[in-house]
């Protein structure tokens, strides 16, 4: 594996992999990616390969998905007035740069099947003043971008991919981050690619992609000291840049671990009443960044039950995601939904749990938590 620490048999919720190959790279920007040209060596090999496997003219590499985020919907010059559409069941980085930049969230609810958008909740969410839809491809499913697109052509929106959490799926045969003006990354060190923190931005829009770099450096041409706007630094660090581009070199094998992982869960699961896990069809082929568990409510404890079950065991597990419209940062600021609003959100999060997804599980860990959920279907059963 590399690192002495991966080679215990502790067991964790998420994680990286990381190897020999990739320390190698590091050490090498170490001593040497620090002058001239090779200061951000290894952020333009980074974006130019992670672009060029995507199938998108640029990349613009940021800290974070969040600033990636940020980034975009500035360069679309949307503000205050505007309203974006945001599916309810995210992680809070999807809809944080929304307020960042004056506009108003709209929460829509979600497919039961893909946790996904749908194009049906979206003709219900859009007013004129809609200017942007962050479509968010959930724990590594897709929607249906096909239709998503032409919604976004026949009203003049713009289409945001957030596939933070999508590395490696595909829909119709079509890559996660090529879908929409833009796409966005992460590279968290819970992500299947990690630079320890980091983002990126996918574009084919040469304007667009000018624009982001223009923004993201303090408002001013490369290697200019002459600022013409106040905007933010979201340069990317071409420390971090190096492990990205070294894991790049490992991308499919990293997808496939993940998929792999995925397997042996529902291998061991699928026939038992009562469970669903991340969606996959012809039409998508997810990679499964995290594995997660949904469980029928009419047979099952909630999820928060069942979570504590499991920890008691010492398995690490992670809730879903609570639905945005119900967290006290957006009520505080008069952001949230009635309830009852957004069902299926809301539904996912007090019926799901995430299970151990890190690159480093063995399939000994996997066994272990896999026989302790099978020994406690009976206890986390409501009739218990």
């Amino acid at each position: 594996m590399g690192l002495k620490d991966y080679e215990d048999n502790s067991i964790y919720m998420s994680g990286p992999n990381v190897t020999e190959a990739d320390i190698k790279v590091v050490i090498e920007m170490l001593r040497n990616g620090w002058y001239g040209k090779g200061a951000y060596e290894y952020v333009e090999k980074f974006e130019s390969g992670f672009a060029s496997w995507h199938n998108r003219d640029f990349g613009i590499m940021t800290p974070n998905c969040t600033s990636a985020i940020h980034l975009v919907l500035k360069a679309l010059n949307i503000g205050p007035g505007d309203e974006v559409i945001v599916p309810d069941a995210t992680w809070i980085a999807s809809a944080a740069p929304i307020i960042y930049v004056g506009a108003t969230p709209i929460f829509a609810d979600v497919s039961p099947l893909d946790w996904c958008v749908t194009p049906e909740e979206l003709r219900k969410k859009v007013t004129n003043r809609t200017k942007a839809i962050i479509s968010v491809n959930l724990y590594g499913a897709m929607p249906n971008y096909s239709t998503i697109e032409d919604f976004c052509q026949e009203t003049g929106i713009y289409l945001i991919e957030d596939a933070a959490e999508s590395l490696g799926s595909t829909f119709m045969g079509h890559k996660s981050g090529t879908f929409g003006i833009a796409s966005v990354f992460s590279f968290h060190r819970t992500k299947t690619l990690t630079t320890g923190e980091g983002g990126m931005v996918l574009v084919s829009d040469e304007k667009l992609d000018k624009r982001i770099r223009f923004l993201r450096d303090h408002g001013r041409s490369p290697g200019e000291f002459f600022n013409t706007e106040v905007t933010t630094k979201y340069m990317p660090s071409n420390l971090s840049a190096s492990l990205g581009f070294a894991q790049l070199q490992r991308i499919d094998e990293l997808i496939m671990k993940k998929r792999d992982i995925f397997a042996i869960y529902q291998a061991a699961l699928r026939q038992i009443p009562g469970i669903r896990f991340n969606y996959s069809d012809h039409h998508v082929n997810n990679s499964y960044w995290c594995t997660v568990v949904n469980f029928d409510q009419t047979e099952y404890k909630p999820a928060s039950d069942i979570n504590r079950y499991l920890q008691s065991k010492g398995i690490p597990t992670r809730p879903f995601f609570h639905p945005l419209s119900t967290l006290p940062a957006f009520e505080k600021l008069g952001f949230s939904t009635p309830l009852g609003t957004n069902p299926i959100s809301r539904n996912l999060f007090e019926s799901s749990i995430c299970l151990p997804s890190a690159l480093n599980i063995t399939k000994e860990n996997q066994n272990y938590i896999l026989s302790v959920l099978k020994d406690g279907l009976r206890e986390i059963k409501v009739n218990a």
